[in-house]
C-alpha cells in the first residue's frame, strides 16, 4: 500500500520467495526510478510496481472551499489553519508520458495497476518492455474491461481489502462484492488468471483463495507491521489496538473511498450534514496538512491508517520471516 511500502521491505518479501511491491502512484518519475533501482539493488528477483490510473481531477472551486470549512475545527483544535486552495499532489498514470518512459527504461518485471486502466500505448510499450500487467477489480464489468485492454491478470480486491477502493469509477454504484465471491467470480467468468485480495493475514487465508481458484494470494496489511515497512509509531500502535477490530471505509482523509482502522479521521467521517468531500487526490491535500499539524502536537490520530477486515490477525515480525511463515501455513494445509 503506498505510504507504507519501502524498497527494503519489497526486496526482503521477494529475496523469502514471494513477489514484493513497492507503490509509487504518488511519486513523481525520478523518485519512481529510485526506488526502482533500490529494489533492484537489494533482489535479484521479480518485483512489483503500483501504480494510479485515476481520473485526472477537475477542481472545483465551491466544493473545495466548502470542504475546507468544514475541516477549520480539526485544525483549530492544533493551533493550525487548513490550506487556503487544494492542489493536486501527485499526477495520474494516465497520459503521463514522463512516467511510462521511466517505466520503459526501468523494465520491472510486474507491473500493477489501481483505480483504472492505462490507455493502448501504454499497454503495448510496457508488455514491449517485457513486463507482466496486472490491475485491481472490484467486479466483473472491470474485469472484462482489463481483459480487452491486454492486462495478463486480475487482482480480486474485496470489500475486506485495506487502502483505496480500486473502482474504476467511484461515482458508480458499488456492490461490495467480498473477496470470496468475487475471487470465485472472476475465475470463473473473467477469462484471465485471478489474484485474491482482501482481508487475508495467514497461511489458511491463502488456502482459501487458492481453493476458490485463485493463482495466488495478495497481502497488503499483513506487513503493515513489519520493521521494513514506512508505518510511523502511530499507525503501528493503532494496528496492534482494538482499533484493528473497528475498520472503516471513508473517503474523508483521500477523496476517494479507503479502508483505515478507526480513528479520529473516521469519527469525524461520521460527523452528520458533512459537505461533499474534495475529489481525489485534491482532498489528501488538506488530509495530509492536518496528519501534519495533529502529528506536531503529538496527536497520531490523523494519519492514513490503511488497513484491512484481517487487521487483528496482524504479526509483527521481519518481513522475510513473515513470508516464511505464510508459506508454512500453507504448506500444513495439504
Amino acid at each position: 500500500m503506498a505510504g507504507t511500502s519501502t524498497p527494503a521491505m519489497a526486496a526482503a518479501v521477494s529475496n523469502a520467495g514471494a513477489l514484493g511491491s513497492i507503490a509509487v502512484g504518488t511519486l513523481m518519475p525520478e523518485s519512481a526510478a529510485r526506488d526502482i533501482a533500490q529494489v533492484r539493488e537489494a533482489t535479484d528477483r521479480p518485483f512489483n510496481v503500483n501504480l494510479f490510473v485515476h481520473a485526472d481531477p477537475v477542481p472545483d472551486a465551491a466544493r473545495e472551499e466548502a470542504w475546507l470549512r468544514a475541516m477549520v475545527p480539526l485544525f483549530a483544535a492544533f493551533g493550525a489553519r487548513p490550506p487556503d486552495t487544494l492542489e493536486t499532489i501527485y499526477p495520474t498514470f494516465s497520459g503521463n508520458a514522463d512516467m511510462l518512459r521511466t517505466l520503459v527504461e526501468a523494465a520491472p518485471p510486474v507491473v500493477s495497476f489501481h483505480f483504472g486502466l492505462p490507455g493502448a500505448e501504454a499497454v503495448a510499450a510496457l508488455k514491449s518492455a517485457g513486463c507482466l500487467l496486472l490491475a485491481t477489480a472490484t467486479s466483473l464489468d472491470e474485469a472484462r474491461l482489463a481483459k480487452n485492454a491486454g492486462i495478463d491478470a486480475l487482482v480480486a480486491q474485496g470489500w475486506e481489502a485495506g487502502g483505496h477502493r480500486g473502482m474504476f469509477d467511484p461515482a458508480a454504484p458499488d456492490d461490495r462484492l467480498g473477496t470470496m465471491a468475487l475471487t470465485r467470480l472472476l475465475v470463473a467468468q473473467s477469462g484471465l488468471p485471478v489474484i485474491a485480495a482482501g482481508g487475508i493475514m495467514d497461511g489458511r487465508g491463502i488456502r482459501a483463495a487458492l481453493d476458490l481458484g485463485a493463482i495466488a494470494a495478495q497481502l497488503g496489511t499483513a506487513f503493515i507491521a513489519c520493521p521494513e515497512s514506512s508505518a510511523d509509531e502511530a499507525y503501528r500502535a493503532a494496528l496492534a489496538s482494538k482499533a484493528a477490530q473497528h475498520t472503516s471505509m471513508v473517503d474523508v482523509v483521500s477523496g476517494r473511498p479507503a479502508r483505515c482502522l478507526a480513528n479520529r479521521f473516521t469519527a469525524f467521517a461520521a460527523t452528520p450534514a458533512l459537505p461533499p468531500v474534495a475529489v481525489y487526490p485534491r482532498a489528501y491535500h488538506v488530509g495530509k496538512a492536518l496528519n501534519a499539524a495533529a502529528k506536531a502536537a503529538g496527536e497520531g490520530g490523523f494519519g492514513p491508517q490503511w488497513a484491512g477486515q484481517g487487521a487483528p490477525l496482524s504479526r509483527p515480525m521481519p518481513a522475510a520471516e513473515l513470508v516464511a511463515l505464510l508459506a508454512e501455513e500453507l504448506a500444513s494445509t495439504r
